[in-house]
């Protein structure tokens, strides 16, 4: 299932773009088919997510963070994040759902964020209950929860902020990833769909898909749920489906092959001495050229 609309990817300047791939999303929610989304950090990974097959981009807080050679602790502000989701949405026409992380800040730096977002259009936008300034759900340290009705608030405040219908936004617990169980994931997932949530992000760093299948036998399906399946990778598209989520965001991997083969190119070539041996197993400049629309650029200056 690939989710697209109608709308050309080269002119995404003005926040009505944000509606064709944002109902798309919601019509794939209620169908429901389940939407495989890939993590990306700028408009190279997204074009190469839609060009694999994909169904949405995730505009991926780790990655964007990395990207900037920072680590993923609130150090870069909404505007970063912003530009890099802004060139993930010019380069695809899927739709973009935006890690925000705990929407930058408290309920008017929600509010604030559902704005900017939904002008640049963006699809989706999904925000964190953790207190702000948030770490990584994968540092083993610092972990700390917002109470559930403040972030409620938040929640209130970016939908009262919204202007198009389509737009989703996603609310994100990291109840398990703060060993609070099952229930505390239960109601804080009540809580935010009462508040205004379109879908909720069931974080988890189990080994295996336990603490997911059990939020899914309990949940009564109020509203989509998301997964990251980062640390439980075994846990496949095909079982996805079968236990009812509407989403599988694979949130790092690109980023993560890329680091392996840039790795392994350049202690290639330092080795060798020359990149003679490499030139047939990378990309060639002429499939640079393909990816960032060489030709039709050049057919505009004709």
């Amino acid at each position: 299932m690939t989710i697209t609309s109608s709308e050309s990817s080269t002119t995404h300047t003005k926040s009505t773009v944000s509606a064709p791939r944002a109902a798309a999303l919601r019509e794939a929610f209620a169908d429901g088919r389940l939407v495989r989304t890939a993590g990306a950090h700028d408009g190279l990974s997204a074009r190469l997510a839609e060009e694999a097959g994909f169904d949405a981009v995730w505009a991926s807080g780790l990655e964007i963070s990395a990207a900037n050679g920072l680590p993923d602790v609130s150090l870069l502000g909404m505007a970063e994040y912003l530009a890099g989701a802004v060139a993930m949405q010019r380069s695809v026409s899927l739709p973009v759902i935006a890690d925000c992380d705990t929407g930058f800040g408290g309920v008017l730096n929600a509010a604030y964020t559902m704005m900017r977002y939904e002008e640049a259009g963006i699809a989706g936008i999904c925000i964190e209950d953790k207190i702000f300034p948030k770490r990584n759900s994968f540092v083993n340290a610092g972990q700390k929860l917002l109470a559930a009705d403040e972030f409620g608030r938040k929640l209130q405040a970016a939908k009262r902020a919204q202007l198009s219908a389509d737009t989703v936004l996603i609310a994100r617990t990291e109840a398990f990833i703060c060993g609070l169980g099952l229930e505390e994931a239960l109601s804080r997932c009540h809580l935010y769909v009462d508040a205004g949530a379109d879908a909720v992000l069931v974080h988890s760093k189990a080994v295996d898909s336990t603490e997911i299948v059990s939020f899914m036998r309990e949940w009564d399906h109020r509203a989509p749920v998301v997964i990251v399946p980062t640390t439980y990778a075994d846990f496949s598209s095909t079982q996805a489906r079968e236990a009812g989520i509407a989403m599988v965001i694979y949130a790092n991997h690109g980023m993560r092959a890329a680091i392996t083969a840039i790795r392994d190119t350049w202690a290639d070539v330092l080795a060798k001495g020359s990149t003679a041996d490499l030139e047939p197993r990378i990309a060639t400049v002429k499939d640079i050229f393909a990816l960032s629309g060489m030709d039709q650029w050049l057919e505009t200056d004709r």
